[in-house]
């Protein structure tokens, strides 16, 4: 996709262009992180739209009382962390299907980041400089939004791979059953799953709240779709227990690429949705006949 891209516009593999496309690609990857937890276990999380918009008004709200940025982003991260654990625990102690639980509280919470911010964006609520940093700096030429992205995904992928914590993960979604007789607290472990996926998302809306420099009570529309989006393209299974860390992000980069590189050639917005769709198609289909 980049070399098609760069032959038809070759200003797609400027440093600049690129770096730009990491830092669009940072903030659904984070989601993509969160929502690969959730889908490995077999479920599903549509509320992270939702949650990193609610999660961005309370930082914003924070820093416009006066609260330093850094006790700021602890609590919105907080904040994101304990919705997820909400979720889980309505999937668990609730024993409502995971589709179902997320799609009420996405409502629930886009709900309350309307009442919470009156319907309007708020803006003008900070600058200082360590919450400019957060989605505007930069470490030796990098964006730090880029940074993080790839120290969140380091770390997922060591959970995933090389803890106890990663081999229940995708035990669950193998074979819950089996799991729940080998003696799995899946409980337990689907709790943890869904606050990750919280956090996550949080992670994301205070980057996005810091690059526009507002936090939008409309923020995160649809980006649960994206975030799967990725996860799919990535290869792991909707049915769970499959797949990698490593192809979420490459999943992620696909999206990425594809939409800025459609910008750059001037397609219009109505026929990237539909060429989004196609390829998502195609890579589905590839990958099940690969699997098959």
């Amino acid at each position: 996709m980049m070399v098609l891209v760069t032959i038809l516009n070759p200003s797609f593999i400027r440093p600049s262009n690129l770096m730009n496309l990491l830092r669009q690609v940072s903030i659904n990857a984070l989601i993509a992180f969160g929502m690969a937890f959730v889908i490995l276990t077999g479920g599903i999380d549509l509320s992270v739209g939702s949650i990193l918009a609610l999660t961005s008004a309370i930082f914003a709200g924070l820093l416009g009382t006066g609260v330093p940025p850094f006790l700021a982003v602890i609590i919105a991260l907080a904040c994101g962390a304990v919705f997820g654990m909400l979720n889980g625990l309505l999937i668990t102690k609730g024993k409502m299907a995971p589709f179902i639980a997320t799609l009420a509280t996405m409502t629930i919470f886009r709900g309350l980041t309307l009442v919470y911010t009156g319907g309007n964006p708020m803006t003008n609520f900070s600058d200082a400089f360590s919450y400019k940093f957060i989605g505007r700096g930069y470490v030796l030429g990098i964006p730090w939004p880029v940074i993080l992205m790839i120290i969140a995904f380091v770390i997922a992928f060591i959970i995933l791979n090389k803890t106890p914590f990663g081999r229940k993960t995708y035990a669950i979604g193998g074979n819950e059953k089996a799991s729940i007789i080998s003696g799995i607290k899946t409980n337990i472990v689907k709790i943890k799953v869904y606050a990750i996926s919280g956090f996550l998302a949080a992670s994301a809306g205070l980057i996005l709240t810091s690059r526009l420099n507002s936090a939008q009570p409309t923020a995160g529309t649809a980006y649960e779709m994206d975030a799967i989006a990725a996860v799919v393209l990535g290869g792991i299974s909707m049915s769970g227990g499959k797949g990698s860390i490593a192809g979420v992000l490459v999943g992620a980069l696909i999206l990425g690429t594809l939409n800025n590189g459609l910008n750059m050639l001037g397609v219009s917005s109505f026929y990237q949705q539909i060429v989004k769709g196609i390829v998502i198609l195609i890579a589905v289909l590839i990958d099940r006949k690969r699997n098959k």
